[in-house]
């Protein structure tokens, strides 16, 4: 594989496995990737900026402040490179990046970049079992940094155990791997939807439930750094280099699926849709003495009474019974309208029968994959940055994933569904 009309940067930080990092930059230079180096102050006692100069055929980046142009460095090397390689990323680099410091250029820069960033520790083997290592090593994987971790082995210090700087050839791999999934997706239009829809009770309250869009969100953030043309349809408000649109309700949901799925290659149901809403919204605030003269919200439909109870002051009961009413099912409704080369995928979240109610419904609602979660599990699901899955198509085959982040399991969901 050739990397030629790649830009990266690697990043260097103070420690001995800094010298390590000319053969990584020798080996991408190789495969005709254009490299630029970004080196602390301290990495300077390990890699002299000539060696690194002449490797990289390009000028090598340290001083915050030493701006020859009107464009701050941080802001213009983030906005022309591809990848952020920090080989090697040493325990204080990692804490700084994980708690959002940037006191050198090399710290602002990752603060600055949007795309993908590959952190390669080494460190003493102590250093490396520290708990607030191991806790920053956890934020910034949440946060969608690639860690390769240290390997075990002699370290230079005299320690045997877990510190020394992974393998060359694996990290140029990770690399590969990140350039080839780059183009994954491309040309493919995905619909995702995401978080739980809030049906109206009157202007304050609402019908809601515990989903908070994170599942929703890795996957479109997933199948956007695959080079899918996304749009994210959400109850939660995020800011996104895709197209975003924003909704609360089941019934808007719905409008706005069919509005796009016409030019979509795929529909992937993340969101937590309220199976039933108020038949009719009060438009204004309901006032607990309202209660007490057994004030009815909705009324016309079918419906199902919902008593609300409350105590007042003298010890009497009192209610407010609501009228709900069932809402479309998006699924159901989109699956009468799907052509044979569109991919059509639901949720399925379950506290018990966990399979069975699934392939149930991949069959109800004539889908091409379901994603089933047990939310039995406090683990993992609602409001976690994990989850465990078991993902079921058609022909009913299974494929069980493990407890795992969210942001690594949309990836794992997007590769099963269009390899």
């Amino acid at each position: 594989m050739t990397l030629s009309g790649k830009k990266i940067l690697i990043g260097i930080t103070g420690g001995i496995a800094a010298y390590k990092t000319c053969e990584l930059i020798r080996k991408l230079i190789k495969l005709n990737a254009d490299v630029k180096a970004v080196i602390t102050p301290t990495a300077r006692k390990f890699v002299t900026e000539t060696t690194l100069r002449t490797l990289t055929r390009n000028p090598v980046y340290c001083e915050q402040f030493d701006v020859p142009e009107w464009k701050p460095e941080h802001i213009s090397l983030a906005d022309s490179a591809d990848l952020f390689l920090i080989v090697p990323a040493s325990a204080n680099t990692i804490g700084k990046i994980a708690n959002g410091i940037c006191d050198n250029l090399l710290t602002s820069l990752v603060m600055a970049f949007n795309k993908p960033v590959i952190l390669a520790p080494a460190m003493n083997c102590n250093m490396w079992k520290n708990s607030f290592i191991q806790e920053n090593i956890i934020k910034l994987e949440k946060a969608g940094f690639h860690i390769i971790p240290p390997e075990s082995g002699e370290l230079a210090c005299g320690y045997e155990g877990t510190g020394r700087l992974s393998d060359i050839d694996k990290i140029l791999e990770k690399v590969l791997k990140i350039f080839n999934e780059g183009n994954f997706l491309k040309g493919k239009n995905i619909i995702i939807t995401a978080g739980g829809t809030k049906e109206p009770i009157d202007p304050v309250r609402y019908i809601g439930n515990r989903s908070s869009g994170k599942m929703g969100l890795a996957l479109a953030d997933a199948a956007y750094s695959f080079g899918a043309d996304v749009t994210l349809i959400s109850t939660v408000k995020v800011d996104k280099p895709y197209k975003v649109i924003n909704l609360s309700t089941a019934i808007e949901m719905l409008e706005v699926v069919k509005n796009e799925f016409s030019d979509a290659d795929a529909l992937i149901m993340a969101a937590a849709v309220a199976d039933f809403r108020v038949n009719k919204a009060s438009d204004h605030k309901i006032k607990k003495a309202d209660c007490s003269q057994k004030l009815k919200v909705g009324g016309g439909e079918p419906s199902i009474e919902m008593p609300f109870n409350a105590s007042n002051q003298e010890g009497k009961e009192e209610n407010l019974a609501l009228e709900l009413v069932k809402n479309p099912d998006i699924l159901k409704e989109i699956s009468v309208i799907k052509r044979d080369n569109q991919v059509l995928v639901g949720f399925c979240a379950e506290s018990q029968n966990l399979i069975e109610n699934a392939k149930k419904k991949i069959e109800s609602k004539n889908l091409d994959f379901i994603i089933a979660n047990d939310i039995s599990n406090k683990e993992i699901g609602f409001n976690s940055d994990y989850n465990a899955v078991t993902i079921i198509n058609k022909s009913m085959n299974e494929v069980k994933i493990d407890k795992t982040l969210k942001k690594e399991l949309a990836k794992i969901i997007l590769k099963e569904i269009f390899k």
